[in-house]
């Protein structure tokens, strides 16, 4: 793994940044959390910049999810279940993101990014149930800047075990989940609450 990672910077620096992502988010086999964990680790080393890496991760990211988006808006369901197979997408994981969108909404754009196999699939779903792409882009977009910057200072941090990262996914990935979620629950619950304030503030009950 670490030759072939070493490869792709060494022959593409930042342009191959953005392929392998663009790919990994259209659903091609690329381990795209160890891809941004190595690039934090070239980060760390000296032979990449962090505020280039973070920006060329970002673009990859967000120009793999929007062609996701587009071909659930133009395709429908039926591509996703003709061509999912192809790109590693199963039906269990289909079903499984579904749910997961129903109860969750756009904020699965956000937190889908750090599920293997969900970020995959959420922006088809978004487009084949129409989301506007303004909205698509409000929730995709800071879903993978966070996700990139999270791996990428990850490699950064953990320098020379960076290697790790597998085993600190397995063991702390349901953890990094529940909190994400629970930040933008509370963000969420606090925007309306101070909308619903202000409307009362303009709109006053007349007795």
């Amino acid at each position: 793994m670490m030759g072939h990672l070493n490869y792709l910077i060494e022959h593409f620096g930042y342009f191959g940044i953005i392929i392998a992502l663009f790919g990994g988010i259209v659903g091609l086999p690329i381990p795209d959390e160890i891809l941004l964990t190595y690039v934090g680790y070239s980060v760390f080393t000296g032979k990449m910049a962090y505020l280039l890496s973070l920006f060329c991760a970002f673009i990859g990211a967000c120009s793999g999810i929007t062609i996701s988006f587009i071909l659930g808006v133009k395709l429908g369901i039926p591509f996703l279940h003709k061509f999912g197979p192809k790109l590693h997408i199963t039906e269990a994981r289909i079903e499984r993101t579904r749910k997961l969108f129903n109860k969750l909404g756009p904020f699965l754009l956000i937190i889908g990014f750090f599920i293997p196999g969900v970020r995959h699939i959420t922006a088809y779903l978004a487009g084949i149930n129409c989301y506007s792409y303004k909205k698509f882009a409000l929730f995709a977009y800071l879903g993978a800047a966070i996700w990139c910057f999270t791996f990428i200072t990850l490699g950064r941090l953990l320098g020379e075990n960076w290697i790790h990262v597998g085993a600190y996914l397995s063991r702390y990935s349901i953890y990094l989940i529940l909190l994400l979620l629970l930040g933008f629950i509370i963000i969420y619950s606090y925007r309306r609450k101070k909308r619903i304030l202000k409307n009362r503030t303009f709109n006053p009950k007349i007795d």
